[in-house]
């Protein structure tokens, strides 16, 4: 087992435990129960000691931005117990080149905007493991600078991924402009307005906004997962 007893571990320890705690309080006076959110643990350029130090504390769910470094840690990850019930997200960008290891290691994928991408992960996710659960990012300011689907473009592309067999259709991320006070709420409108369209989407329950600085806001507007880094493992490297 990987055993961090430093300061450093201490530190990320005490972070996650108020992070916790504030996405409980948050959930609280949303009068939501606890269970309604989750906490995504935003690992990258961090260590896999780290990863480790709090899947031994509990947390599950982890994120990753860049493929390369996220295949190492999960790799040297599966020899310890403790880390056994990891789930991977992957939050980064998608190319062409990297969608197949994209769907043989993660178990999630937060960022399909276009079906091209979208289909090569259902192509290439190995028959032996469970089908790839997927959220669509959708560019919520249409942000030139940012990724994902506009929202006109959404309801086309849900159609073309509802028919894969081998992705998990689950709801929507969005990364939203800061000056943006409303873009929680519209991508929540957003979110129940393709519920109500597509009843057969059994396991549309995820709704991926809020990050370290604006968390709280986003579980009032109806967050199902917020996605934390800084304020968990500090400044990236």
């Amino acid at each position: 087992m990987i055993k961090n007893e430093n300061n450093n571990s201490k530190s990320v320890i005490e972070n996650w435990q108020k992070v916790n705690t504030q996405v409980a309080m948050a959930g609280e006076q949303a009068n939501r129960p606890e269970a309604d959110v989750t906490l995504l643990a935003v690992s990258k350029t961090k260590p896999a000691e780290m990863v480790a130090t709090l899947a031994e504390q509990g947390q599950c769910h982890f994120g990753e931005n860049y493929l390369q470094e996220a295949i190492e840690k999960i790799n040297s990850l599966k020899a310890n117990t403790d880390c056994e019930d990891i789930v991977w997200h992957y939050i980064g960008s998608i190319q062409r080149n990297k969608t197949r290891d994209i769907a043989e290691n993660f178990d999630w994928v937060q960022t399909v905007e276009r079906d091209i991408i979208a289909k090569r992960l259902n192509n290439q996710r190995p028959e032996a493991l469970p089908p790839l659960n997927v959220l669509i990012q959708v560019n919520i300011d249409n942000e030139d600078s940012k990724s994902g689907c506009l929202s006109a473009e959404l309801p086309e592309l849900i159609s073309t991924i509802k028919g894969y067999k081998r992705l998990q259709l689950r709801g929507l991320m969005i990364i939203p402009a800061k000056s943006d006070t409303n873009a929680f709420a519209r991508t929540k409108q957003l979110f129940e307005d393709v519920k109500g369209a597509h009843p057969e989407l059994s396991k549309w329950d995820t709704l991926s906004m809020g990050m370290s600085g604006d968390m709280v806001e986003a579980i009032a507007e109806g967050s199902t997962m917020v996605r934390v880094g800084t304020a968990i493992f500090g400044e990236r490297s």
